[in-house]
């Protein structure tokens, strides 16, 4: 009867690293297979742009060399009327010096074409797929993000961290927070009690995390600290993975008021001092309000000695139902593009 041979005490560490690399193969050949196509379609449209000026060719080319293409390649998708017609705009709007240059290669096609029609100049692209390469956005969620304004609101909220944190840390949180909270998700009244809020906020709080940012990790509501034999309760509690740090949020359904960053800045320090390890950079904190004052809060911050960023949040979209109707949906787009199945 033969023995089982042991597995080397070496095996298990070995085996992890092994897959780390077959994970990480794998992930450079999607992205290598991922870029060839991005630039496989926009040199077909910049080669049929350049026939159009060259030769004259009318607008029914594009029709003749869809069939063609189609014919030829009856297996591959991608090569409708529509599809070319989204090759030329890409590549008039973009030389391949720029796309490698920017995170655009990066980028899936339905994504590229999302940013293509659904924005209006070429700084908002670069924004959009910059967040999108880092945040790892679906395109649904891209659209949504879109539609949101976030590109525009993310490092807006006020703050003091200049003079609260050292860089890159400064930087880094400034980045961090947006202003204002698009919040339209709780389907709330604008009047309502900060219980009521921080309530809906837990009860949605995948959407909240999204909103939030990447990097966040929801810890808890109503969290407990004692300070000298009284309790006092965090109203939301968080901690950022990339900043390393706790994120204390209080919310006020009222208007900026000065003295609220007292109440903060002592969360703040109370934190530090009980559940900030060594490992842990200092704690900041957010102060999510229905309203501000900005030239108040300036004044504010300038005494505050904790880190701190103050924010509005709104509860109703404003983006006009208008403006959303004139854009192509995701559906759209998916259904135009698999014309040619």
């Amino acid at each position: 009867m033969s023995s089982i041979e042991p597995i080397p005490h070496e095996y298990n560490e070995w085996l992890i690293s092994l897959k780390r690399q077959i994970h990480a193969a794998q992930q450079r050949a999607a992205l290598a297979v991922n870029h060839e196509l991005v630039r496989l379609y926009w040199n077909i449209g910049n080669s049929i742009i350049s026939r159009k000026k060259q030769y004259g060719w009318g607008g029914k080319v594009i029709k003749r060399v869809s069939e063609d293409l189609q014919k030829e390649f009856p297996k591959i998708k991608g090569f409708s009327v529509r599809n070319l017609d989204y090759m030329c705009l890409f590549a008039s709007s973009w030389t391949w010096e720029e796309i490698t240059q920017a995170p655009l290669a990066q980028l899936p096609w339905y994504h590229l074409i999302t940013l293509q029609t659904k924005l209006s100049t070429k700084e908002e692209r670069l924004q959009y797929a910059t967040l999108t390469a880092r945040n790892g956005w679906s395109r649904n969620v891209l659209v949504h993000q879109i539609e949101l304004g976030t590109a525009s609101r993310i490092g807006a909220a006020q703050n003091n961290f200049a003079i609260t944190l050292a860089p890159p840390q400064s930087d880094l949180a400034r980045e961090t927070l947006k202003d204002p909270y698009k919040l339209e998700f709780l389907e709330l009244a604008t009047d309502i009690k900060e219980r009521e809020l921080e309530q809906a906020l837990v009860s949605r709080v995948s959407d909240f995390l999204l909103e939030l940012g990447k990097g966040f990790a929801f810890v808890g509501k109503q969290v407990h600290l004692n300070v000298g034999g009284e309790d006092f309760y965090i109203d939301l509690l968080f901690y950022h993975i990339r900043l390393h740090c706790y994120v204390v949020i209080e919310l006020k359904t009222t208007d900026f008021k000065p003295e609220h960053l007292g109440q903060l800045g002592f969360y703040i320090t109370a934190v530090d001092e009980q559940m900030r390890s060594a490992q842990d950079a200092p704690t900041i904190g957010l102060l999510l309000c229905k309203n501000k004052n900005r030239v108040v809060a300036e004044y504010a911050l300038r005494d505050a000695n904790r880190p701190i960023g103050i924010s509005k949040y709104e509860l109703t979209s404003a983006l006009s139902h208008e403006w959303k109707s004139s854009l192509p949906s995701v559906e759209d787009i998916e259904r135009e593009l698999s014309l040619d199945s």
